[in-house]
């Protein structure tokens, strides 16, 4: 009997749902229901151990909200069990909806799971023919546990995001359990019900099928490139034969970057839309083990952060792509406009979240972020007390200007430090002339920069955090394209030295994600580095086996605009 109501306690914690989701659970109204009463041994059985998990949990937990809907869910069935049944025989079997979820169990590889997160070992089918009603019980309650997992797997991953970062705000997608459970009882064929759950984006889909033929071609996928130190004409390393013979060069053993070699490379950047220099750095690296020589677990890890994203994107939305450095807007699933972005740096990472574009901002103030107040601009004005003048910087007390000299700026540091800085609209402004605004609590955004030699990079991680647009206006003309009021030529007829806010009619999606992998219009497989090191944090998460660490950009020499957001 303790079996039963400890595993229905553990009903919703072994599914892998956390403090989120049971809140999303313990939001979900429900509806008045008559518990009906148990009539068989079973479902006695059943019903005592639903209600020693409900009763016997403190109000307000997790175990109390969960214990409550299925408490509610069976009594509406008499707590007769949801999957085992009767046969003509008299033997206790599964039901034949619960034999076709056992088959997708164990069939999770294909959807980038785990069959042992599911086929657990309380899910005993020789149980099924006890004669002991706890027994059955339990395995009765062990099945919905596994079913519940597997479901929030489906829809959400089975990594919690902030495990891998704090840096990802991912807002958990809530399901109905109960009502989950009841529409697969009734369905003929759970297996599209449970589907439904899983992602229907294009990129998700592709990288399934990718998944899915991986095995079958393994003679045609190279080892991937390590990394290693950026190479330029003339350096020796002992990658480089391997890197001829991905560019399809003739063989050889020689670790020479030579100049044909440098040609070719060239040549790869410019059709990839590289910087072409010819030194192989990090982003070239991650572009040369695309395609053919992604990894199994690469793929799984995509797929994973495909399920943490909105289920939704919006019909029209821009999507920024932190690995890829680059910015696309979107309509229906097809690209309208595109440029390219710098990040934040490897220390103030650019976060990964979803929001909306609600203001346009043109010559906008930048309201220096405590942070670099502290950081770099105090220690700058001690070091030269007209910094803040020379910068076109105001010092405000309680929203009014007031004089730098004034302050003792060694106190900057203090809790209880009252002043602000901001910088005045003009032409060296960190924000350049115009900025996308979406307010969320990192205080992050997309604008303009006056520092646009960085975008020549091919590794662009260089921000404190915001995102910087390279063609801020041809961007500004392609968000508004839905607006009949707000075009390219009307905020540029605002520039000026006053701030000027432009609020467009319609909100508009916009997605800072984290996707070392994406899949062009004709399927193929595009590598990039990985910027922050997530994708290895959430292979290793996962518990994949990796057959060589790709490329981690790191931060290439000094930032040249040290106080740009």
């Amino acid at each position: 009997m303790n079996k039963v109501a400890i595993s229905l306690v553990a009903l919703f914690a072994l599914s892998g749902l956390g403090a989120t989701q049971a809140q999303d659970i313990a939001s979900l109204e429900i509806s008045p229901v008559v518990i009906a009463p148990a009539k068989t041994p079973l479902a006695q059985t059943i019903k005592a151990g639903l209600s020693s998990a409900y009763y016997g949990a403190q109000r307000d937990t997790v175990a109390y909200a969960e214990g409550q809907s299925l408490y509610f869910l069976y009594g509406e069935r008499y707590f007769e069990p949801i999957w085992l049944g009767q046969g003509s025989d008299g033997a206790i079997t599964f039901s034949p909806a619960a034999q076709k979820i056992i088959t997708l169990f164990e069939n999770a590889a294909s959807e980038g799971l785990r069959p042992q997160d599911y086929l657990t070992a309380d899910i005993d089918l020789s149980r099924a023919n006890s004669s002991d009603p706890a027994a059955l019980a339990g395995l009765e309650t062990a099945f919905s546990a596994a079913v519940l997992r597997y479901a929030d797997h489906l829809h959400n991953g089975r990594i919690k995001p902030q495990s891998i970062s704090a840096n990802f705000d991912i807002k958990h997608k809530p399901i109905d359990g109960p009502k989950l459970l009841e529409d697969l009882t009734k369905s003929a064929d759970p297996a599209p019900i449970l589907a439904a759950l899983g992602p229907k984006h294009a990129e998700f889909l592709a990288l399934k099928a990718a998944l899915a033929s991986f095995d079958q071609t393994p003679t045609e996928r190279p080892t991937p490139i390590g990394a290693g130190p950026v190479l330029k004409a003339g350096n020796t390393d002992a990658r480089v034969p391997a890197i001829r013979a991905r560019l399809a060069l003739p063989t050889s053993t020689d670790t020479v970057y030579d100049n044909s070699l440098v040609d070719a490379v060239k040549a790869f950047q410019g059709s990839l839309g590289l910087e072409v220099d010819g030194v192989i750095g990090p982003a070239t690296i991650a572009a040369l083990n695309g395609g053919n020589a992604t990894r199994r677990e690469d793929i799984i890890a995509n797929m994973e952060r495909w399920r943490w994203m909105p289920s939704d994107l919006g019909g029209f939305n821009v999507f920024v792509n932190i690995p890829e450095f680059r910015l696309a807007i979107q309509r229906d699933g097809h690209e309208e406009f595109t440029t390219r972005v710098v990040v934040g740096t490897t220390k103030n990472q650019t976060p990964i979240f979803s929001d909306n574009i609600r203001h346009v901002v043109v010559n906008p103030y930048w309201n220096v972020p405590n942070s670099i107040l502290k950081g770099e601009i105090a220690p700058a004005v001690l070091r030269n007390p007209a910094y803040t003048d020379n910068q076109n910087m105001d010092l405000l007390y309680n929203g009014t200007p007031v004089s730098p000299w004034q302050v003792d700026w060694s106190q900057v540091s203090a809790t209880n430090f009252p002043f602000r800085v901001r910088q005045r609209p003009g032409p060296g402004n960190s924000l350049g002339q115009i900025k996308f605004l979406f307010p969320n609590k990192h205080d992050v955004y997309l604008h303009d920069t006056p520092s646009k030699g960085l975008f020549s990079r091919s590794s662009r991680a260089f921000s404190h955090g915001c995102v910087r647009v390279q063609d801020p206006m041809a961007f500004a003309d392609a968000l508004m394209a839905n607006e009949p009021n707000i075009s390219r030529a009307s905020l540029e007829s605002m520039f000026g030295p006053s701030e000027r806010w432009v609020n467009p009619q319609t909100q508009i999606p916009v997605h800072l994600a984290y996707f070392t992998l994406r899949v062009d219009a004709d399927g193929s497989i595009k590598s990039y580095g990985d910027v922050y090191g997530h994708n290895e944090k959430l292979i290793a998460a996962m518990g994949l086996a990796t057959t060589a660490a790709p490329a981690i950009i790191a931060q290439a020499g000094p930032i040249p605009d040290e106080l740009a957001p």
